[in-house]
Order: C-alpha cells, then structure tokens, then sequence
C-alpha cells in the first residue's frame, strides 16, 4: 500500500536514537522529508547522515522556547514545505513518589510537556489542510507504569492536550494523533530492565504478560506512527493508539 508520504516534510524530535530514530527511517524509507533533533550537533548529523540525503540534523532542546519555530523554518528552508511533526521526547529519571524532587519534576516538566505543547501549538499555526501531529507517549496514559513517577503524571495530560487539540484542528483538516509505546526493544526500555537486580528475569516477567510474549522492535513501532502521519491515515485523529503486543487490548 502507498501511503503517500513521498516528498511530504516532517519534524521528528527525539530522532537521534530508539522511537524518535526508528519513526524517521520508516518516513525516509517510505520517500517522505525528516529533520531530525537531537540535543548535539554531532549526534543529530550522525544521525541524519545515515538516513541519506532526505534528512537532516538539527541541534535542539524542547525546553527552549525558540525550538519549534526554528524546526518548522528548518523543514521549509531545507525541503520547502511542512506537513507536519512527531514529538518524541526522552523519558523523566525513573523514581518512585518519594524519591523525585522538585527539580526533576520542574525539568521534566519543561522539556517532555511544556516544549511538546510548545512545538504543537507553533506547529499548528503553520500546517495547512493535511498536516498531522503526532506525540510518542506511553502505555502510562492509562495506567501508571511502576517506579517511573514523573512520567506517569505528565503522560497522561498530554494525551488529554493532544485530544483537546484534535478537536480544535479537525475543522481545519488537521488530525493530532498519539502513539503508546508499550516494551519497545530501545536502549531506554533496556536501561530500565537494568535498574532491577535481575534484568533476564524482569524482561522474561515482563514478556509474560504480553499477549505476543515478546518486546516490540523499533522497527514495528516505526511502522505503525509512520502509517498515522501518512495521508493514508486521512481519517484518524483524536485517536491514541497502543503500540504494546496487545496489552492494552486496543483500548
């Protein structure tokens, strides 16, 4: 199936590595425009290089204000037009209630929400009837994930954000979508599996409880957003969907 992502222009945050990166191979692949962000210059050319000349790399921080019009300037001045954008953002410190401070919820705040309302709202003042934005979340929308505090309380209101901003822009043709990882084989999901004393055993138990008994590839993550931010997705919106090997049931 063509999706009729050829030529079409999208920002995806986030992309150096794991989600972010896995979405924007799946976009080149498929003939669409990236530009890529990471927060140095050195990884998100990496990045964008190895990707070949549909993508390019830009150095950037959801916490900074002036990220998402300089994204958005950046798609236009490279590719020539913008037709939408992905937020991809990395995950909070994992940390239990007690254990987070007001420093880390104020930093996460900044960056995983604050910037990605940022970057949707700007993004929204410049798509026309077509453009789609998309958040990567996580499974935490509907139910908290333990030991990641921080995460399961921003998740969630973005999701709400998201489908608030749905509603707003489905007059003027513009969908908003979001993606719920659930164990995505990423360094991420990697790293957390390492937090505990046994990572075989936690990953083992955690694959237990996967209709498909396994974790996801990025690849198979990619896919699926890649689909939701194509034209083939034209009657999707509002809509958050699992990416998790049936946990959530399609719910």
């Amino acid at each position: 199936m063509d999706l009729g992502l050829k030529d079409r222009v999208y920002v995806v945050t986030g992309a150096t590595r794991g989600l972010g990166n896995a979405v924007a191979r799946e976009l080149v692949a498929d003939g669409a425009k990236v530009v890529m962000t990471g927060r140095d210059e050195e990884s998100a050319a990496r990045a964008a290089s190895a990707l070949g000349p549909g993508a390019v790399g830009v150095a950037a921080d959801n916490a900074d204000p002036a990220t998402a019009e300089r994204l958005i300037t950046a798609a236009r001045e490279r590719f020539g037009r913008f037709d939408g954008v992905l937020i991809s953002v990395g995950g909070p410190p994992p940390g239990f209630v007690a254990d987070t401070t007001d420093e880390q919820w104020q930093t996460a705040f900044e960056s995983v929400f604050l910037g990605a309302v940022r970057l949707a709202r700007t993004a929204a003042a410049g798509l026309e009837d077509g453009g789609v934005i998309g958040f990567v979340l996580s499974g935490s929308v509907y139910e908290p994930l333990p030991g990641l505090t921080i995460s399961n309380g921003l998740r969630p209101g973005l999701a709400g954000f998201a489908k608030s901003l749905a509603d707003e822009l489905g007059p003027r043709g513009i969908r908003v979508v979001g993606v719920l990882p659930g164990r995505i084989d990423t360094d991420r999901v990697r790293e957390l599996d390492a937090l505990s004393a046994d990572p075989e055993a936690t990953r083992a138990a955690a694959e237990s409880r996967i209709p498909l008994r396994r974790y996801g590839a990025p690849e198979e993550f990619g896919r699926t957003a890649a689909f939701l931010l194509s034209p083939a997705a034209s009657y999707l919106t509002g809509v958050m969907v699992p990416v998790d090997g049936g946990v959530r049931h399609g719910f």
